[in-house]
């Protein structure tokens, strides 16, 4: 087995594959997805038919996601824990593995629904299998490489696959984080800008960071930039 593994990306209909070339990057191959058929069904089919995903040993990667703080998860262990929390939080994942990720910078843990077709396709082609949610991971890179002590705050507003997930830190925790449907810019731009004065972030001292696949991005950022007078695009 490859030391890096081939990342499989589904979304809300969308599903994409990252494959590791010898330097260690990867290369993102977008999979057309045919509406009239599940996404496990879609998978199924891409096993078939494309050939880079021949390699063995992935990671496979799903949404959404609740947080929990890591003292209040430990506090009552048990095997229907995770399906509990989940589903007190967010309705409509009935029937889906529940899979939970401990997030310790920041000292809580994700959950998030898998859908039990898709996850028995990847195991019937990886004898080995580890399930992530896209947010852990952006979670944990933001805090790392953009959140400090400042006295200014930061919320940060991730575009990904017809979503933005939108989340600041604070004392070095989530202060808040929350999904948003955002297949139309001017969605994107409302919900961004109701959370910044919900959170009663300053539009003059504050950073607002954005990242991600943006519908319309030129615009969005203009139209942020109208409202919040710093803001910052994180490349890829």
């Amino acid at each position: 087995m490859k030391d890096n593994p081939i990342i499989i990306c589904v979304g809300q209909g969308t599903l994409s594959f990252m494959t590791p070339e010898s330097d260690g990057s990867y290369v993102t191959h977008p999979y057309p997805v045919k509406s009239n058929m599940s996404i496990a069904a879609n998978l199924r089919m891409a096993f078939k038919e494309e050939t880079y995903l021949t390699d063995l040993g992935k990671k496979a990667v799903a949404t959404p996601a609740i947080l929990v703080p890591r003292e209040e998860y430990n506090l009552n262990p048990n095997e229907n824990l995770n399906e509990t929390l989940y589903s007190t939080v967010i309705t409509g994942h009935k029937g889906e593995v529940k899979v939970a990720t401990e997030i310790e910078e920041l000292d809580v843990v994700a959950i998030f629904p898998v859908n039990s077709d898709l996850q028995m396709v990847v195991q019937d082609h990886f004898p080995i299998v580890s399930t992530q949610n896209v947010m852990t991971d952006v979670w944990r890179d933001t805090y790392n490489k953009y959140y400090n002590g400042a006295d200014h705050r930061k919320l940060f507003a991730y575009f990904h696959d017809r979503v933005v997930d939108i989340f600041c830190f604070e004392q070095h925790r989530i202060r808040f984080a929350n999904a948003f449907q955002a297949t139309h810019a001017h969605d994107a731009l409302y919900y961004t800008l109701y959370t910044w004065k919900q959170l009663g972030m300053n539009s003059s001292d504050d950073t607002l960071y954005v990242m991600g696949d943006m519908p319309h991005g030129d615009w969005l950022i203009e139209r942020y930039s109208a409202y919040i007078t710093k803001v910052e695009k994180i490349e890829k």
